[in-house]
């Protein structure tokens, strides 16, 4: 088998294999489907159109064409939106990745979090590791400290969305609310909070810190609000 060809592994039960190779078969859904894999996050028809240098009207009959046959699924996003929802696509949960997740990560994952919550590990344990890993982030994206906390919320938020958090902002006089419109691991989220929660809260202190211009006053995990959200204090320096 080449590098370049990906086996096709847990197909939908209910989308015939040929189907779904066919789907894939074509150039420009393929560039789409590789797009969908390689986000952390549900796209929207003019998010992809934009990356592959595309019209959105010829991306969205590929779209609902991967639909059909059980590769993708959509959500609706009516948030602040004039006019019509909005839909925006992700890969169903067995469509196959191409190799660009490896099936091991989800089940490392609860693993992990399983073993923490028998050790006896708690939020606050999560929260400092969390933060030393918001810290590891902020250095490795190369973030420049900021003067102002407009700017620390800028780079939060592009990491936030980086991670697939999808996060909203409301902005007004130096304070700021980012919400986290779409948690990665709500699954693991809603079964121990105190360790996944703790370290999302922590990852979000660690980067605060680390750029600076702002100042974390307020988190809101998923048993406190839907969705989670973080209060900021922005500096006006």
């Amino acid at each position: 088998m080449s590098e370049d060809t990906y086996p096709v592994r847990n197909a939908r039960a209910g989308a015939p294999r040929l189907a779904v190779l066919k789907a894939l078969g074509d150039n420009t859904r393929y560039a789409i489907y590789l797009e969908l894999a390689r986000s952390a996050r549900p796209l929207a028809t003019a998010e992809i159109a934009e990356t592959l240098d595309l019209h959105p009207n010829t991306v969205r009959p590929h779209l609902e064409r991967m639909r059909e046959v059980g590769l993708l699924d959509v959500e609706t996003d009516a948030r602040g939106n004039v006019g019509r929802p909005q839909h925006r696509y992700s890969l169903a949960a067995d469509a196959p990745t191409l190799g660009l997740e490896p099936a091991t990560f989800p089940v490392l994952s609860r693993m992990l979090v399983r073993l923490a919550a028998t050790a006896g590990l708690g939020t606050g344990e999560a929260v400092e590791a969390g933060r030393e890993q918001g810290g590891l982030d902020a250095l490795n994206a190369q973030v420049p400290a900021a003067s102002n906390g407009r700017r620390c919320l800028h780079a939060l938020v592009a990491r936030l969305d980086a991670l697939g958090f999808d996060p909203a902002v409301a902005d007004d006089d130096g304070q700021a609310t980012v919400a986290f419109t779409r948690c990665p691991f709500r699954e693991l989220a809603e079964r121990h909070p105190d360790v996944v929660c703790g370290l999302h809260r922590g990852l979000v202190e660690g980067f605060v810190d680390a750029v600076g211009g702002a100042r974390v006053d307020a988190f809101h995990p998923l048993v406190d609000r839907a969705p989670c959200q973080v209060e900021l204090e922005l500096s006006q320096s």
